[in-house]
């Protein structure tokens, strides 16, 4: 791909040379900008499962189309109220509040609709300009370093109306809008079923560290050993000479030495210097320490108890804090590697109590039956664990990386087409 014989400056930074024969234009220039007022604010009775018109909130964006199937109604007075955010076909929709930036073409309408607060309709004014190429001109880092210049630091997240109609972009002529857009449209979902490949791969590595893990903690790594029924229904048949007992048999509770620190107590600290945990992990860091040995970590409290969206059971390294939201577990008998496993893979279902605030009590923890094998056994498990897992690692960074770079290859390839860095033609 070649670029364009000559070029000129922009007179924008961030856009930098384009085109000879491209110009700079303003939304303003060739769009209309309409959003719902907050005196036309709707209120929670008036979004309606079924009604006249579909009622677009950015929740309702997939894959850069609106979802029809998942969006709230309004009734047909409401939907009259406001002409100006009456959608049409080939509108393109961006929030403005909270993730801003998040875009969507309006297609397929198959009756009215309209928008709720939080998104701008961008409408072209012009024969000369469409939305599908502004759609990606909005996707690239022109767009983005737009935000960045015109935020001047604020933390606050909102796209206002008279700042977004200055945004100056690339305006080619409309053969070259057309086509630069059919090219990315192309371009981009290569590039997407890629990038889905790869992240399925991912799920695929995880899932067999996930079976080895399992396989060795539950089963041991010797496939001729003998087997018994371990009595416990998740666990299923365990080897022969393996013995089952309950975690306060072999891990100590130290809950009773834990100490939350107070939001005040942390709010006080300048220096933090130590990790502080809590039930998913490292949540802050903090100047004190209460323990300074690795302990075995269990989250006590929380929806992960059931979703299990992250790990439950972790360990602690160094010097660190611990809240009262993770149970504290030290081994009387055997490895902290092979128990940190066991008890990931352990089913808590019936163990849990509580629905809107799920809770794993210490009395629960410490009663469940587990597996326990010799020491050498579980040094042996622990051991091929890190072998195994070690190699399917690197495959995972390896493929991670891939994904980044598909990932800024596709944000490079967006920005280069729509300044003119590359030549598009039909």
């Amino acid at each position: 791909m070649k670029p364009y014989d000559t070029y000129k400056d922009s007179g924008i930074e961030w856009i930098g040379a384009i085109p000879s024969h491209w110009e700079v234009k303003k939304i303003k220039h060739r769009c209309y900008v309409k959003a719902r007022v907050g005196w036309k604010g709707l209120k929670s009775d008036e979004f309606l499962q079924e009604g006249y018109a579909y009622l677009v909130t950015g929740s309702d964006f997939k894959n850069d189309k609106v979802n029809w199937k998942e969006c709230y109604h309004i009734d047909k007075e409401r939907y009259e109220e406001d002409p100006y955010i009456q959608l049409q076909d080939e509108d393109l929709l961006i929030t403005k509040d909270g993730t801003i930036g998040k875009l969507a073409i309006v297609n397929n309408l198959d009756k009215p609709a309209c928008l709720n607060s939080g998104i701008f309709v961008v409408r072209s004014t012009k024969v000369d300009f469409s939305t599908e190429f502004l759609f990606w001109i909005l996707k690239s880092k022109m767009f983005t370093q737009f935000n960045e210049y015109t935020s001047y630091g604020s933390t606050i997240q909102h796209l206002y109306q008279n700042v977004f109609v200055e945004f100056g972009f690339t305006f080619p002529s409309k053969e070259e809008q057309t086509a630069i857009a059919t090219y990315l449209d192309g371009k981009t979902a290569e590039i997407d079923a890629l990038i889905a490949d790869k992240k399925q791969l991912l799920e695929l590595y995880e899932e067999e560290k996930t079976a080895i893990i399992n396989q060795a903690v539950t089963k041991g790594i010797d496939p001729k050993i003998k087997m018994k029924d371990s009595g416990i229904e998740w666990l299923g048949e365990i080897p022969e000479h393996w013995e089952v007992k309950k975690v306060k048999h072999i891990l100590k509770s130290l809950n009773n030495i834990r100490v939350p620190l107070s939001a005040e107590e942390r709010g006080k600290m300048v220096e933090r210097t130590y990790d502080y945990y809590g039930a998913s992990g490292i949540i802050d860091k903090v100047e004190n320490y209460l323990f300074d040995e690795p302990l075995l970590l269990i989250g006590e409290d929380g929806a992960n108890l059931v979703t299990r969206n992250s790990r439950l059971a972790f360990i602690a390294k160094g010097k660190y804090w611990v809240n009262n939201h993770a149970h504290i577990l030290k081994p009387t008998f055997g490895l902290l590697e092979y128990y940190c496993e066991l008890l990931e893979l352990c089913d808590y279902s019936i163990w849990i109590s509580g629905s809107a605030q799920p809770k794993l009590t210490s009395e629960n923890l410490m009663n469940i039956n587990v597996v326990v094998p010799p020491l050498e056994e579980q040094q042996s498990i622990v051991r091929h664990i890190e072998t195994e897992c070690t190699c399917i690692n690197a495959k995972i960074a390896k493929t991670q990386k891939l994904i980044e770079l598909l990932t800024e290859y596709r944000t490079a390839i967006i920005s280069e087409v729509v300044t003119g860095k590359i030549k598009i033609t039909n």
